[in-house]
């Protein structure tokens, strides 16, 4: 890593370094020039760094996932009893209703009408015309990782294909689950429960960038969870790291080991994994969710059992909802793109029944299986292909070159275990050759466990595809109730957010700031002239770097100064790169991804040259920013925005 020369780790306050010897030039390139003072990185002892927080009777964990959803609670008095949320009215044969779809719909005039199980139904026994004009969003979330440039306008699209605001669904959905808690905790209490009383948690994936943790955080500021004035109402949680809370604490007959394929016995049931989990143990979680998979390598540190993060989370869009888009591409080769497009936005209601028909079928595929898996087609599929083609959905079968999937006299399609299996193939190959590339990595050597959570986690053909390619190396363990894993883990995890004491930054983060021009070290189109002085423009100063180390509460300080006495407001380019090595903010793979904003209105000084000192920690789930004015030791609103609001 390139270390400017001002950078002395000088921790007791230090000589301050040359180049505050001139007044910051603007810079060439746009961004107002930064001259840093004299940056240090500290590491605070985190009781001293702890705000004095108000005290909450209960945590909220909400479980905002791509295919289902659900919210779980414990009151901070009794840590040790988690309570799921009450069934849900609605719900699938065989699939257990502990959580509801994610799943939402709005009335035509765009209010919100129902969410999970009550808007499926709901937009299910509409008439096909007026069901054209409601407007229902499922498998929404994965926009968030999706969309490069995620802004507060983003928008999405509903199966009617009308666009609505991601800001507004998200917003929406976080009010449904807040009011339905809300309302069995005063059920519980007898009496009206108060928010301010509540911790809320929302999850979201560990390989999520800043925007899309800032994005929920938004919009569960507008569903009315928290404020800006009082953020710490609301904790980000990082799904695999709330299931690794949860998996550390496992009784024996509380999972599943693969290897031996039973609850496994002759251990006293108290105990915990195998003979325990003990002081220095390695275990990898893979969060298998709908839409994404995020892979965690955490390392037990006794005797408090904090957890320690071994490499940067990893992972990408490898969901079960992977199995869906296939099922679909299947579908287009029998019946033609064409057909499929139109029918889904002419039959919407139809295509979501089609969809749940698959996925019964989905959850009962196996390495085993033989006999075929039948999936009713709704009577109005058959119909409008009809209409659309003048042939049978039967006469597509014959005409279609797909071997494995036949015609029923009952109005089903017939598929065989093998055409089944093909449409998890590339979705499981990904995360198979994901654990390979972990596995591979000299930071990941001697994992004692695997666990396999989430609800794709339950599938017997990915929990067949691990075991092989591990051969033994780890134990494979699955604990019983592996779609609420992540829930019950973020419970935890808001009763005691500082369990994860050091985590790895995902990327290098830094700011562009003016050097001394050293003839022969910096290029000579970054050089500058102000006032006869020679600077070198565009350099990174790196805050932190990617896969590096970080603990809780530890701070990187920089100190800024206005251009201008009179300047009121402060705006620093946040720049990123995955890579680690970063010498200049114009470097391939350097991008602009945040704005550091420090108000200094009313904080005028009589000091000739006003000092801003920020304060930045990278070791919680989301990046903060702390600023004071060191002559007069006010506090200086500081926030660190990667929305570009």
């Amino acid at each position: 890593m390139l270390v400017p020369p001002w950078v002395q780790r000088c921790e007791g306050g230090g000589r301050q370094s040359d180049v505050m010897a001139a007044p910051s030039p603007a810079k060439s390139i746009g961004d107002p020039g930064i001259t840093p003072l004299s940056p240090t990185h500290t590491q605070k002892d985190a009781e001293q760094n702890e705000p004095a927080t108000h005290t909450f009777v209960v945590v909220v964990a909400i479980d905002f996932g791509t295919t289902s959803s659900g919210y779980a609670y414990a009151f901070t008095k009794e840590p040790e009893c988690i309570h799921t949320m009450r069934r849900w009215e609605g719900g699938d044969p065989g699939v257990s209703n502990q959580k509801t779809p994610t799943t939402i719909l709005l009335s035509p005039d765009r209010k919100f009408h129902s969410f999970g199980y009550a808007a499926r139904d709901f937009y299910h026994d509409l008439d096909p015309t007026e069901s054209k004009q409601w407007l229902y969003l499922e498998k929404f979330k994965m926009k968030l990782h999706t969309t490069a440039n995620l802004s507060i306008d983003t928008d999405l699209h509903a199966a009617n294909g009308k666009k609505v605001k991601a800001l507004d669904i998200f917003a929406y959905a976080l009010a449904f689950f807040k009011e339905q808690a809300l309302k069995e905790l005063s059920d519980q209490a007898g009496a009206e429960f108060d928010n301010a009383d509540v911790r809320w948690v929302i999850t979201v994936p560990a390989i999520w960038k800043m925007p899309a943790k800032q994005f929920m955080r938004e919009a569960a500021y507008k569903a009315g969870l928290a404020t800006r004035d009082n953020p710490d109402q609301l904790i980000i949680a990082l799904e695999p790291e709330a299931a690794s809370i949860y998996c550390r604490k496992l009784r024996l007959h509380q999972m599943v080991d693969l290897g031996e394929k039973t609850s496994i016995n002759g251990y006293s049931p108290t105990e915990n994994v195998g003979a325990g989990m003990t002081q220095g143990d390695r275990y990898v979680v893979v969060d298998c969710g709908g839409g994404t998979v995020d892979l965690t390598v955490h390392q037990i540190r006794m005797p408090e059992g904090h957890l320690k993060e071994l490499y940067k989370a990893s992972g990408g869009p490898y969901g079960s909802i992977g199995i869906d888009y296939e099922f679909e591409k299947l579908l287009c080769k029998i019946f033609g793109q064409d057909f499929i497009d139109q029918f889904k936005i002419k039959r919407p209601a139809a295509w979501v029944d089609l969809m749940i028909a698959f996925e019964s079928r989905k959850r009962a595929a196996a390495p085993d299986r033989t006999n075929p898996l039948n999936i009713n087609l709704p009577f109005s599929f058959i119909d409008y292909y009809k209409k659309f083609r003048g042939h049978s959905v039967e006469h597509a079968l014959r005409k279609s070159n797909v071997d494995f999937v036949k015609w029923s006299s009952q109005g089903m399609l017939r598929m065989s275990p093998d055409a089944m299996n093909a449409l998890f193939k590339p979705t499981i190959d990904h995360i198979i050759q994901h654990l390979h590339e972990l596995f591979g990595r000299p930071e990941v050597t001697d994992i004692k466990f695997l666990f396999l959570v989430g609800g794709f986690a339950e599938s017997p053909l990915l929990q067949k595809a691990v075991q092989d390619m591990l051969q033994g190396r780890s134990r494979v363990i699955i604990p019983h109730d592996v779609g609420l894993t992540i829930l019950k883990g973020a419970v935890l995890f808001g009763l005691d957010p500082s369990v994860i004491r050091v985590r790895r930054s995902p990327l290098t983060y830094g700011v562009g700031v003016l050097n001394r021009f050293v003839e022969g070290k910096h290029p000579p189109e970054k050089m500058l002239v102000k006032d006869g002085t020679r600077w070198c423009t565009d350099v990174f100063d790196t805050f932190i770097v990617a896969d590096q180390s970080v603990a809780l509460g530890e701070t990187v300080k920089r100190s800024y100064t206005p251009a201008r006495p009179s300047q009121q407001v402060i705006v620093i380019h946040v720049y990123c790169s995955e890579k680690e090595s970063v010498g200049f903010i114009s470097d391939a793979g350097v991008r602009k991804c945040g704005t550091l904003r420090l108000d200094v209105s009313g904080t005028e000084s009589p000091a000739a040259r006003r000092e801003i000192q920020t304060l930045m920690q990278f070791g919680d789930t989301e990046i903060r920013a702390m600023a004071v004015d060191v002559a007069t030791s006010r506090s200086v609103k500081a926030s660190i925005d990667f929305l570009g609001q």
